[in-house]
């Protein structure tokens, strides 16, 4: 199918802006949508399947009304990859108060994600890197602290290693730890800011720590995030679990075609989404390569890596 569309009212800086660097910013719709846009001027002309020359009509529209300045390659990347992006307004959208003003589903999955955090105490999310899981998990959990609906923020991981080894790494367990955690820090800072999550720490209002350190606890009033669950152990996810107390919700994330357990050990967060999949009160969403939102390489190495290990099952 060819679509043809022109710009009106015609605006140089607009259209260089749309296009981007030599053209960079069409060449990234051709290669995610896998369309042909060929342009003179205001006048485009976009070849390829309906439905995908139709949606590269919608984000060049889109791209031309926010291009009275320049346009990153990262904007361009987030609205070619979500069916949302081009409404930014959208009615019954859940709305999260953090630093980040942007901040919203830009796929059908993260909507869904969104709508279950909200509605549930313990949310399961699964799914490839790049997909949301952690970075919205932890701006639900800022909201939450934001609107006073929880006291406080934890955030935690399993230490284990991913073919490297920490034994000879300097310092304490804290300092040894503190790479594993890094990512769980920086959606942080991003979401609210140096000086903001430093007095939150001072408050005790938030905390970040190896998994091992949750057990005999009880969380109560709490937003508890379990990123990277793929690498606990049954008996550490059930020991997680029951950890969690009156007023606290829960968010567990993980990627289980990146498990680094040792050959044999059974997934915790396997087992769990097999054990808890029909308990009430537990929510389970499901991420695939078209919910990640980086570069539309990652999606297609996620597809790569599916379609290998299916071939290698059969």
């Amino acid at each position: 199918m060819i679509l043809k569309h022109a710009f009106s009212p015609a605006s140089n800086t607009r259209l260089a802006h749309l296009c981007g660097p030599t053209d960079e910013h069409l060449r990234t719709i051709e290669t995610a949508l896998q369309v042909s846009i060929a342009h003179r001027s205001e006048q485009f002309k976009i070849e390829g399947p309906k439905a995908r020359a139709q949606r590269a009509l919608e984000v060049l529209q889109a791209l031309y009304e926010i291009a009275g300045r320049p346009v990153s390659q990262e904007k361009v990347q987030l609205m070619v990859a979500s069916e949302s992006a081009m409404d930014e307004d959208a009615e019954g959208a859940v709305v999260l108060h953090t630093r980040r003003a942007d901040l919203k589903a830009r796929s059908p999955n993260q909507s869904v994600y969104l709508d279950n955090i909200a509605q549930h105490d313990i949310t399961f999310a699964i799914g490839p890197a790049g997909t949301g899981k952690t970075y919205l998990a932890v701006a639900c959990a800022v909201d939450a602290l934001e609107r006073s609906a929880v006291q406080r923020i934890i955030l935690t991981r399993p230490a284990v290693e991913a073919g490297e080894k920490l034994g000879f790494l300097p310092g304490d367990l804290a300092q040894k730890v503190d790479p594993y955690l890094r990512p769980l820090y920086d959606a942080l800072y991003d979401l609210m800011g140096f000086d903001k999550v430093s007095r939150a720490f001072e408050r005790n209002a938030l905390e970040v720590a190896p998994l091992a350190f949750m057990r005999g606890r009880t969380l109560n009033n709490a937003f508890v995030i379990l990123d990277e669950a793929q690498n606990t152990t049954p008996e550490q996810m059930k020991m997680f679990l029951t950890r969690i107390g009156f007023g606290a919700k829960a968010v567990v994330t993980g990627d289980i075609s990146q498990i680094d357990l040792p050959k044999g050990q059974l997934s915790g967060l396997v087992e769990a989404e097999r054990i808890l999949k029909r308990v009430k009160g537990i929510a389970h969403t499901r991420f695939t390569s078209a919910d990640v939102m980086r570069h539309p390489l990652v999606a297609r190495i996620v597809d790569a890596y599916d379609n290998a290990r299916k071939s290698d099952a059969k």
